[in-house]
């Protein structure tokens, strides 16, 4: 029992966060936040270490059994609520700590981090133990140069240091399929976002940064205030356009790939931007507005239902802009044609200035603009764009303000 009274250590651990969490940190500043937060990093890391060993501890007694669990990996899943990946590395990192006593101890004092711990544990599986024995390798010296790496060194640089282990550990191995090696998982969210995980082998990897990468850097508008993470997304979801644009890709459910929306008409032909009214063809929600902004350069097909949903009538699918205009816009706009972007012709989508719908502007020449996919989303929400008797192309912002490029600076002769 502790001076505080407490019958128990985990009871005191409780009292401790309760007290922490009733502490205002309003009125905290710089140092005093950097302080707090570093002293809660490392007990953190000691909550993690000890929470692996009383896995371990109840995986070796069969502590689940009292619950009628299996696995411990089950009763963190059943009775708290765990992912699948996260139960199975709390078990991994119970295991790998029992057989790293030097990395045990380091965790213990909260100088290792868990996501630290999981990178080592591959060192302790049981056929690179046998590889290890066979070839008189020291695991205690393993366990104390990667504990070392993992308190001193960088993330990437352990991960680094641990793929050396391992690759010098099997030098004359088979080398693995990467096909084996790679998986990608998605999640449709509730507001029609989707998130996605995976693994690539090192060089599927790599084929993906490039790609993705090229994008980023043929995208650099002056002024751009995104981040990172979003021009990495941005440059993803060009490579899918690019890719569905060109033809190439394998039918699906015989015909080519394609985005699908279904949306009612009235909600379609609503002024509004009707939230959640259009539903595409993985079971994505979309607002009536993205509908329209992607039938602007896209297919309409009618379907008249009937009152308990049946197809009653269908008429032919209309291509709104078609193949030949399409070129034609783009010998004239040549790239995107809002102000400051330079965005290429096959990055583009074609663009009704007065809608087509709302408007019932016409699919011609004079109102087609070439717009990429992010100023043609702006133009969709308040941003307009207009040519000029002359061919030049103007941006209005939604607030009716002209956005106005800078003159050239040119230097005299």
């Amino acid at each position: 029992m502790c001076s505080t009274g407490c019958v128990t250590p985990t009871a005191c651990l409780a009292g401790a966060l309760s007290a922490l969490a009733g502490q205002d940190l309003k009125g905290s500043f710089g140092p005093a936040v950097i302080e707090r937060a570093g002293a809660l990093v490392i007990a953190k890391n000691r909550l993690d270490a000890e929470l692996a060993r009383t896995v371990r501890e109840g995986e070796l007694t069969q502590a689940c059994e009292h619950d009628g669990k299996a696995t411990m990996a089950s009763w963190l899943r059943g009775h708290h609520r765990l992912s699948k990946a996260e139960a199975a590395r709390l078990v991994r990192n119970g295991r790998t700590l029992e057989q790293l006593p030097v990395l045990a101890a380091a965790a213990a004092v909260g100088a290792v981090t868990a996501e630290a711990v999981g990178v080592i544990a591959p060192v302790v599986s049981e056929v690179n133990l046998a590889r290890a024995a066979a070839q008189g390798v020291d695991v205690g010296e393993i366990d104390a140069a990667l504990t070392e790496a993992a308190v001193t060194a960088s993330h990437a640089d352990l991960r680094e240091a641990v793929g050396h282990y391992l690759a010098r550990l099997d030098p004359d191995g088979t080398e693995p399929d990467p096909t084996e090696q790679r998986s990608l998982f998605f999640t449709k969210n509730g507001d029609g976002t989707v998130s996605f995980h995976g693994t690539l082998d090192a060089v599927g990897g790599e084929k993906f940064q490039a790609a993705v990468e090229s994008h980023v850097q043929a995208d650099r508008p002056a002024g751009d205030t995104r981040t990172r993470a979003q021009q990495a997304g941005d440059a993803l979801v060009q490579l899918c356009d690019n890719a569905l644009a060109s033809g190439n890709l394998p039918t699906l459910r015989g015909h080519k790939p394609h985005v699908v929306v279904t949306i009612n008409l009235d909600d379609l032909m609503d002024t509004s931007t009707g939230a959640g009214a259009g539903r595409t063809g993985f079971g994505g929600i979309i607002s009536a507005a993205r509908a329209r902004w992607l039938a602007c350069d896209g297919n309409v097909t009618r379907v008249v239902m009937g009152p308990e949903g049946q197809p009653l009538d269908f008429g032919r699918t209309k291509r709104i802009v078609p193949p030949h205009l399409r070129r034609a816009v783009e010998v004239r706009d040549r790239s995107c044609v809002f102000a400051g972007c330079d965005a290429p012709t096959h990055w583009c989508d074609v663009h009704h200035v007065a809608e087509w719908l709302l408007d019932e502007g016409p699919t011609n020449l004079e109102n087609s603009a070439l717009l990429c996919e992010r100023h043609h989303t702006k133009v969709h929400h308040g941003f307009r764009v207009e040519r000029q008797p002359d061919g030049r192309w103007r941006t209005w912002r939604p607030d009716g303000t002209e956005i106005v490029l800078p003159e050239p600076f040119l230097v005299s002769a």
